[in-house]
């Protein structure tokens, strides 16, 4: 895109550089196509003078004869240097974090719950498999509910209880579950978990 620098620096020039310099050359060429429309290039038109090598060299040199507004050492890449607006920023930072944990205390969590199926086995194929059965589900615990269940052969006349529960993790310990149905001598020769599954 050509600006108000080019047409300075043509105007500068005068006639078209000679053909060894062919890059100065198209350029000179592109810039006298304009013709009249050059007044109109957006940009501030300054001397000719001010580009180039020339200006590039005296723009360090200004830079060197300003004095250094601060030491390397209170550089801050990432950010202000006002220590207030930092502080505000880390107290602003602090509140929000103290209400999201806040709120994250808060919420109720949902309770981590199991699907166990358990096999319970009679001592014999004399054992009353309804009592046997009414006798587990008289078991009460918070965070326990007895589901389904069903007698299944085993050999010799002899039938297993296969019952379903559900437990809340935090409240029901398996091996409390196993010795309270276990604790029923007469009728529970041992307790097996057939399936083990979180929900």
């Amino acid at each position: 895109m050509t600006a108000s620098a080019d047409v300075a620096v043509f105007e500068a020039v005068k006639k078209a550089p000679a053909a060894t310099y062919p890059h100065a050359l198209r350029w000179y060429n592109h810039i006298a196509s304009f013709g009249a429309e050059v007044k109109t290039f957006p940009g501030t038109k300054k001397a000719a003078s001010a580009y180039g090598p020339a200006a590039a060299a005296a723009a360090p040199a200004a830079a060197k004869a300003a004095p250094a507004a601060a030491d390397e050492d209170d550089i801050d890449l990432f950010g202000s240097d006002d220590e207030e607006e930092d502080a505000e920023a880390e107290r602003i930072k602090a509140e929000r974090l103290a209400e999201y944990n806040a709120k994250k205390l808060a919420k109720p969590k949902p309770a981590a719950k199991s699907l166990i199926i358990l096999d319970v086995k009679p001592w014999d194929d004399e054992t009353n498999m309804t009592e046997l059965e009414a006798g587990v589900r008289a078991i009460e615990l918070d965070g326990l509910v007895w589901g389904s269940s069903k007698f299944v052969a085993i050999g010799y006349g002899i039938k297993k209880l296969q019952i379903t529960c559900v437990v809340e993790d935090d409240k029901v310990g398996t091996d409390d579950l196993s010795d309270q149905i276990a604790a029923l001598e007469d009728y529970v020769q041992s307790v097996d978990i057939a399936s083990f599954n979180k929900l």
